[in-house]
């Protein structure tokens, strides 16, 4: 019973952050424009679904394969190459992606919330949508975008996990569907 206890307490403050809300979130990229954790994004969405917009900066295939928010638009930031590095799959940067964000949203009017991975495209995304005209009060980055940051305890079986913070570990609407609405034009161009 002792041993069962204290395992569970253990769980408790492995989890525990995330769970209950007391997992801190950190700024990947300093940028111009506001930050929200995904719980934040979520109810400003709800609150002006007709001006408020998650845009998924994620690559096609992480959009599609890993899942993305309910209603989020996909605008990569970067592009797969289709090489692979010593450590992970060669990027290439979306040099339309300000052209790609004003064909969708109007900076006028549109308040864009980023999201990522984990929060640094994101915030790279932030900068571009200021220099294509939006009101850095109209910008925001979403803290630990989608899947959240790794677990860096080596003793968790958990360890290398993204399962602290991000939209999916918050327990917030996502899915794996695919609306041609949404997805990023070049796919849905002839």
């Amino acid at each position: 019973m002792k041993k069962l206890f204290f395992g569970l307490l253990s769980c408790l403050f492995l989890f525990g952050g995330s769970a209950f809300g007391g997992y801190e979130y950190k700024i990947k990229v300093a940028h111009d424009g506001a930050n929200v954790t995904p719980s934040q994004a979520y109810e400003m969405v709800e609150k002006d679904t007709v001006h408020t917009f998650i845009v998924d900066t994620r690559t096609r295939a992480e959009y599609q394969l890993i899942g993305h928010p309910m209603g989020a638009y996909n605008i990569p930031k970067n592009f797969w190459t289709g090489e692979i590095g010593e450590k992970k799959y060669g990027m290439t940067d979306n040099l339309n992606y300000e052209k790609d964000l004003l064909e969708r949203f109007n900076p006028a009017d549109d308040k864009l919330i980023f999201m990522c991975r984990s929060g640094k495209r994101s915030c790279l995304a932030c900068k571009a949508a200021i220099k294509a005209g939006w009101n850095p009060n109209n910008v925001c980055n979403m803290l630990g975008g989608f899947e959240g940051d790794k677990i860096k305890n080596k003793s968790s079986i958990y360890s290398g996990q993204r399962k602290l913070g991000g939209w999916k570990n918050e327990g917030l609407p996502w899915t794996y569907n695919i609306d041609k609405k949404l997805v990023y034009k070049a796919d849905i161009t002839p």
